[in-house]
């Protein structure tokens, strides 16, 4: 949630730096603060807790004039809110250093440095990096030369930006799981961890790959890659309309969220994942302490992001071995609770503001819970103001009423909750690993996954003219199909209803004939067989299917039986690749038949009220 502004320019840059803080403002954040070389030679500081106007007024009062110089919004991982832990740090007056991610080895480093005398005056891990880089220059190194070694010491997530009082035209920055992008101009460069801060200074920019380090001057830039190497990397001219929210090239918001995806959830990822384990320092301060006591999971949540709630409970049962209760928030209101010891209570919403979610997590708060957790899309909205940890998605503004990437990126919240839980109880390193390089390979799935798009387009002509439909799925793919099922009715007004495909035979059969589409989701799991045995029934009672299937499951198409194969990927991200086709089938069915597919009827984006 952390953001970073650098200038060096020709003209003064505290008003660039406060002015690229503000344009972060939506991240969320607890704390602000800049670090300017002034034209004596001398790294001046300020740090506020609380809003970026409050550090904005402290520069009115104190000026701090100078041409180079890096800001920071900081959102709490290691160590309280506190001027003391905001960014940036300094050390020995020398060198300052602003930080986004979490440094896994910091306690190491922390105890090397301070046999050299190092004196630490915060509790954050990125004072570790600042002064790491200071015990390079006093050896004789220059701050390139200091910053490319300090640099293979680190171990998890950063995007890093320094400032060195001897050098004072130069910052050196570097990202390694946490993004950063260059910002070009006439005698001034600039760098940010998101292009928004830049766009009153500058419409040119140079997005930096994973390992990249890079070198800006007023009238100058260079770019090394991990190996060490000079390289070149593209140039990019956004116009007003890249950046303002409308919809491209795309015909509905809807769509172009769909396609947004695969780069939604690598930002969701970014700073959360290390080598071979997740961050869990990015849930926040209070995380360690209460995923240690948790015992059991309640989550509460509505609509689309109870469907994603529902995934979740087979991974967090199955994976982490913890019991898990999931309950539509305005249920869980308006009945009598028993409380499990040592509960974790989560809300899930892409709002932050739905009435029920935000009612049932005041109630929870009265009934005994452990803690409390929201996952959500909106970092000032109340339900993260009044939670004790807050899992961000990184979605971005969702237009379309109909959610889609909001989904997507709940449920790679949730592994990563799962994983979190599960390394306390029955998840083996290995086995985290696992999942870690299955996340890592999620976005270019989804990639894949989009690709089918034609496909998808042909099959919905069979859909047209339907007024009922059937999903189905099994294990954790049930709550894929409901979320498939609530898309085709919410944007085609379509009757459609889900259900474990083990129930067929206990009812739903009566409905299927010739008349009634039938959708299956069919990863190549163990549930794959007992699938197909459900399917089979449809088959025999004259039903059509149209299945989304893995590529290696044995799905062909025949008559009464229509297949699109699916990329083949790991069990644990299946529902989230699964539910794109679902997505897709939703919106060009929506499309043949006219509805207003971003803005459905009767519905609302935000429900906020009861």
């Amino acid at each position: 949630m952390c953001g970073i502004v650098g200038a060096a320019a020709r003209r003064k840059v505290s008003a660039i730096l406060v002015e690229g803080l503000k344009r972060l403002e939506y991240r969320g954040y607890d704390s602000a603060g800049v670090a300017i070389v002034d034209s004596k030679g001398a790294i001046g500081c300020h740090k506020r807790l609380g809003k970026v106007a409050v550090l904005d007024e402290a520069l009115q009062q104190t000026p701090l004039p100078g041409s180079t110089g890096i800001a920071h919004t900081r959102w709490a991982t290691h160590g309280q809110p506190s001027e003391a832990n905001a960014h940036p740090h300094i050390s020995s007056d020398q060198i300052a250093l602003v930080h986004n991610g979490i440094i896994e080895n910091h306690e190491e480093l922390r105890e090397k440095l301070t046999a050299q005398g190092y004196e630490f005056l915060s509790q954050t891990d990125t004072e570790t990096i600042v002064h790491l880089i200071h015990s390079k220059i006093i050896t004789g190194l220059n701050l390139r030369e200091a910053v490319k070694i300090a640099v293979k010491e680190l171990e998890g997530a950063f995007g890093l930006a320094v400032i060195d009082k001897s050098e004072p035209e130069k910052i050196l920055c570097a990202r390694s799981g946490s993004p950063l992008v260059l910002g070009l101009g006439i005698g001034e460069n600039f760098l940010a961890s998101d292009q928004l801060a830049l766009r009153q200074v500058t419409d040119r920019f140079i997005y930096l790959d994973e390992g990249d380090f890079a070198e800006i001057t007023p009238d100058s830039y260079q770019i090394w890659d991990k190996d060490g190497q000079e390289v070149e990397r593209e140039q990019l001219q956004l116009t007003d309309s890249a950046e303002a929210a409308d919809k491209g090239k795309y015909r509905h918001y809807m769509l172009k969220e769909i396609y947004e995806q695969p780069k939604v959830i690598r930002n969701t990822l970014q700073g959360r994942l290390g080598k071979n384990q997740i961050l869990e320092q990015a849930f926040g301060i209070e995380s360690k302490a209460i995923l240690d006591k948790t015992k059991a999971v309640q989550i509460v949540a509505c609509g689309t992001s109870y469907h994603a709630a529902m995934v979740a409970k087979y991974w967090i049962e199955g994976i982490a071995g913890v019991p898990c209760r999931v309950e539509i928030a305005s249920e869980f209101r308006y009945r009598k609770l028993v409380v499990q010891e040592n509960t974790l209570l989560v809300t899930i919403s892409q709002s932050g503001e739905t009435a029920d979610s935000l009612a049932a997590l005041r109630l929870a708060k009265t009934l005994g819970y452990t803690a409390t957790m929201t996952i959500c899309n909106v970092a000032q909205s109340s339900l993260v103001r009044e939670s004790d940890l807050a899992l961000m998605t990184e979605a971005g503004p969702e237009i379309g009423v109909a959610s889609t990437k909001a989904f997507t990126t709940q449920l790679v919240a949730l592994i990563l909750l799962t994983v979190a839980l599960g390394r306390r109880h029955q998840l083996s390193a290995n086995e985290e690993a696992e999942i870690v390089a299955a996340l890592k390979q999620l976005p270019e799935k989804l990639e894949q996954t989009l690709a089918l798009d034609t496909a998808i387009h042909q099959m919905s002509e069979s859909f047209a003219e339907k007024h009922h439909s059937l999903f189905l799925g099994r294990g954790a793919m049930w709550p894929i199909a409901m979320e498939g099922a609530l898309k085709l009715k919410e944007i085609s007004y379509i009757h459609a209803e889900s259900y474990a495909a083990g129930e067929l035979k206990h009812g739903p059969l009566a409905l299927v004939d010739a008349d009634m589409p039938v959708v299956a989701v069919a990863p190549n799991d163990d549930l794959l067989e007992k699938l197909k045995s459900n399917l089979q029934e449809v088959q025999a009672r004259g039903g059509e299917l149209f299945v989304f299937a893995d590529a290696a499951s044995g799905f062909e198409n025949s008559s009464g039986l229509n297949v699109i194969k699916v990329p083949s990927v790991a069990d644990i991200i299946a529902p989230i690749i699964y539910t794109i086709p679902l997505q897709l089938l939703s919106y060009h069915v929506a499309v043949l038949k006219g509805t207003d597919v971003d803005q459905p009827r009767n519905l609302a984006k935000s429900v906020t009220v009861e």
